[in-house]
């Protein structure tokens, strides 16, 4: 495309209707110019499409903090060359991902999307991923800039870092991805950073990131993160999304009339949104193409490798893993039977296939035992298992959508479908008879529990809802209505009833819903929503103490135990913050008494982010698992059984407690601000300034397998025109005899001693090496000079690289570098850029 002689034929309004969307997921095209509609698509973790709704299944990957725990650059280039043929699928020209924004706390709602509280770790596999994606000529648009950090108040929130924390540790992650991969789309965050919104930050997005950095893209709002006309136009938004506008348009024709806004700067963001369509053009995807699935052997493989290599063996006592297929074997758990393999918001989608860990471990064991133990639900799980449609289709049920209310008796459908998942969002739902979004919707099913006793029904809905058995009204999310944190903040509270049932039993099942515009509750969400949403939970009613004391006479009866514990999506979302680092239910006294009879029960941790581990010292062996995507369990037990050997590293600290964590006093809008008291000292850098101990450190994992640094080289080259560079080569040797497996080298840097304030050491570099038993492989690890050295002057406004010795500490965690080396540097120099 010749962006300029396109530029030179588009009249004002055609150029001012491309700086918006043209639907949710749309930009607009101008069919006289050839210029096509792009198609943009979440992320991060799988390429949903066009539909929240009623979605066509896709391959979920692991969740951001899994793909950070696998330390494997060449792994997530993998992924992202996976990312790119999902995109494909879904006829998707721009993924939006990856989120490198750092967790400043264990209970940010999405800490789980982002990869590492570290900006070195975060920024170079973030940069793989997109590389990958970008292979195919399809776009990664890299979130959120900068300082999305918490979900508190997400929109009104002013984040307060001092320049030099900004620097060192939130932007460079985006600095490290721009000079490693030049990412092709940028996506605002919606809070705002030191006074000003991310979206109109004129010195952020067009000084710094377009000036100084040399980089040349499209930025993009968040959904409904644009919050003016003239101030994000002149501060570099190219893109307002979703459409239809409302902060563009005639309003922008205007401004621009009014001269508020250039004819230079105009077509700076229009050249912005030319170029994208034209690079995206070389991946050959149809405007507004099909969707489909690209469910195949080969995408399992990659995904399960993806899971494992993520997970992180913490503990592992007398070496009780792996386990022994010859003895017998019970999991037990909360999420030993409940699907747990991605967290909540943007980053939940429809898998292609999942299983659970128990059915996994029936795989490999058909005569596993079980137990519950205890619940954790934050919302009931999905009702859909328990229903069917008249004539037998087991899982689904009838949703009927009209545009009266069923007080009348003559209103018609406009729409019929049949659903499998009873958290129903529909925020992409689209019908030509709907005006407003007001609709009403009517489902139906027979309801066939497969136990006898007391059941607990939960209903939540963005609009207004009621639930009916055997047309007696059993909850009411109509008449009176609390909000809640569902629907990203646009919801209510899970309201909820109780009803005896019998197994065997048929009932009639149905829910009246209205969409949102009927619900007198108004929310201030995290984002609109349309015609709303409602989700329909059930669990049979437990009695906990029985549950306890079932889980601990199984355990007496086998060998070995699995524990199956940690969080899911209804408790780490988009939308909302932790509240505490707990493990929500009796999941903690569950482990405890386990591991009081049977000395062999390990713990599978499924969380996003650290959580509190009281029955530490009582537990044998700990797994923290994460959220695996589509092949989570299949991972798992592969790890249990010994078919995989651990080879992942925490990629953040594991306090003991939230207290200790630096963010603790300042994480949370305090009307309508929020202080990064912290600094520079995030995670480590702060628990190891300060001598705090920690659970597990950073870069943490152990192995079936076992290692040995046997020593070091180290030599100075120019490489890449980066300037000087220090490499590193280390000697690994696996001294196992019966583990081939992975280890991760990993360099830091300790500054010299000056009256600059720095951590003790920082991360500088890694690589991850692959060794047979008996071997040694020699691991290359290297960083350019100006990264290794320099720091943030707030003086200067410009890295500085002080002269000085500098000491190279190698090892395998952050508190465990027992190889170490000098280089020094003879003057010091400063310098801007990338």
């Amino acid at each position: 495309m010749d962006l300029q002689a396109t530029l030179a034929q588009l009249t004002l309004e055609e150029k001012v209707s491309l700086l918006s969307g043209a639907d949710f997921w749309h930009t607009r095209s101008i069919p006289r110019l050839n210029i096509p509609s792009l198609r943009l698509s979440d992320g991060p973790n799988g390429v949903r499409g066009t539909k929240f709704f009623d979605g066509v299944p896709a391959a979920c990957l692991p969740c951001g903090t899994a793909l950070g725990a696998t330390w494997n650059r060449e792994l997530l280039e993998d992924a992202g060359h996976l990312i790119a043929e999902e995109c494909k699928a879904k006829s998707a020209h721009v993924w939006l991902g990856p989120t490198v924004n750092v967790q400043r706390s264990p209970l940010g709602g999405r800490g789980f999307e982002s990869y590492s509280e570290d900006p070195l770790l975060s920024g170079l596999l973030a940069a793989a991923i997109v590389r990958g994606v970008q292979d195919s000529g399809i776009a990664s648009t890299i979130k959120h800039f900068v300082a999305n950090d918490m979900e508190h108040e997400r929109k009104a929130v002013d984040c307060v870092v001092s320049e030099r924390a900004l620097h060192e540790i939130y932007l460079l992650p985006f600095q490290i991805v721009v000079r490693d991969a030049s990412p092709m789309a940028f996506m605002t965050s919606y809070n705002k950073l030191n006074g000003c919104h991310v979206s109109e930050h004129r010195n952020l997005l067009q000084q710094m990131l377009r000036e100084e950095w040399g980089w040349r893209g499209l930025i993009t709002s968040d959904w409904y993160g644009t919050y003016s006309t003239t101030e994000a136009v002149n501060a570099g938004l190219d893109l307002e999304m979703p459409g239809p506008t409302e902060w563009r348009g005639l309003i922008l024709a205007n401004s621009i009339r009014a001269r508020k806004i250039s004819m230079k700067t105009l077509d700076a963001r229009v050249g912005a949104v030319l170029r994208l369509v034209d690079q995206v053009s070389k991946s050959n995807i149809p405007e507004r193409g099909p969707e489909r699935t690209n469910d195949k052997k080969e995408t399992s493989e990659k995904l399960r490798n993806l899971s494992a290599e993520g997970l992180v063996l913490l503990k592992n006592e007398g070496s009780t893993l792996p386990l022994d297929t010859a003895k017998t074997v019970a999991i037990i758990g909360p999420n030993a039977k409940i699907l747990r393999f991605c967290g909540g918001g943007s980053a939940a989608l429809r898998p292609y296939d999942s299983k659970t860990i128990y059915d996994a471990m029936l795989e490999v064991n058909t005569n596993t035992k079980y137990a519950v133990g205890c619940e954790t639900h934050a919302q009931l799980p999905s009702l859909s298992p328990l229903l069917r449609l008249p004539g037998g289709k087991s899982g689904f049920f009838s949703f009927k959508v009209y545009l009266e209310p069923p007080e009348d008796p003559h209103r018609v459908p406009i729409d019929s479908i049949e659903l499998d998942d009873t958290n129903i969002l529909l925020i992409d739902y689209q019908h030509p008879k709907v005006k407003n979004d007001m609709l009403y919707a009517t489902m139906t099913a027979e309801l066939c529990p497969d136990e006898s006793g007391e059941y607990l029904f939960g209903l939540t809905v963005a609009g207004t809802a009621r639930l009916y058995i055997d047309d007696e009204l059993l909850i009411d999310n109509f008449t009176v209505q609390k909000p809640g944190d569902s629907f990203f903040g646009s919801g209510t509270v899970e309201e909820r009833g109780r009803l005896t049932l019998e197994a065997g039993k048929t009932y009639k099942w149905r829910v009246e819903f209205g969409s949102a515009p009927t619900s007198k509750t108004k929310q201030n969400g995290v984002t609109m929503f349309g015609p709303g949403g409602v989700r329909i939970g059930c669990t049979r009613i437990i009695d906990a103490e029985e549950e306890i004391h079932k889980a601990i006479a199984v355990a007496r009866e086998v060998d070995q135990v699995v524990l199956c514990c940690g969080l899911s999506g209804d408790w780490e979302s988009e939308g909302f913050d932790r509240p505490n680092m707990h493990l929500p239910g009796l999941q903690n006294r569950l482990v405890e008494e386990v591991c009081k009879v049977n000395s062999r029960a390990i713990v599978v941790l499924q969380s996003g982010t650290p959580v509190t581990t009281p029955w530490v010292d009582q537990a044998p062996a700990i797994l923290q698992a994460w959220y695996g995507g589509n092949e989570t369990a299949s991972a798992i037990v592969d790890m249990l059984f010994g078919k995989s050997c651990p080879s992942g590293k925490l990629p953040l600290s594991w306090p003991k407690r939230n207290e200790d964590n630096p963010a603790f006093l300042n994480y949370r809008s305090d009307e309508g601000r929020c202080l990064y008291g912290e600094d520079i000292y995030v995670g480590y850098r702060y628990y190891e300034k300060v001598g705090c101990g920690v659970q597990w450190p950073f870069g943490f994992g152990l192995s079936y397998a076992e290692f040995q640094l046997l020593g070091q080289q180290i030599k100075h080259e120019d490489v890449d025109g980066l300037g000087e560079t220090i490499s590193v080569t280390v000697q690994v040797k696996n001294i196992s005899t019966k583990f081939d497996g992975a280890e991760v080298v990993q360099l830091y840097v300790s500054p010299p001693k000056s009256g600059i304030g720095r951590p003790l050491k920082e991360l500088k570099a890694f690589s991850k090496v692959f060794v047979r038993c008996g071997e040694i492989v020699t691991a290359k690890v290297s960083v350019s000079l100006r990264y290794a050295t320099s720091y943030w002057s707030e003086r200067e406004e410009a890295w500085v690289s002080q002269k000085g010795m500098y000491k190279i500490l190698i090892g395998t965690s952050s508190d465990n570098t027992p190889l170490e080396a000098t280089f020094e540097t003879k003057s010091t120099f400063s310098w801007n850029g990338v």
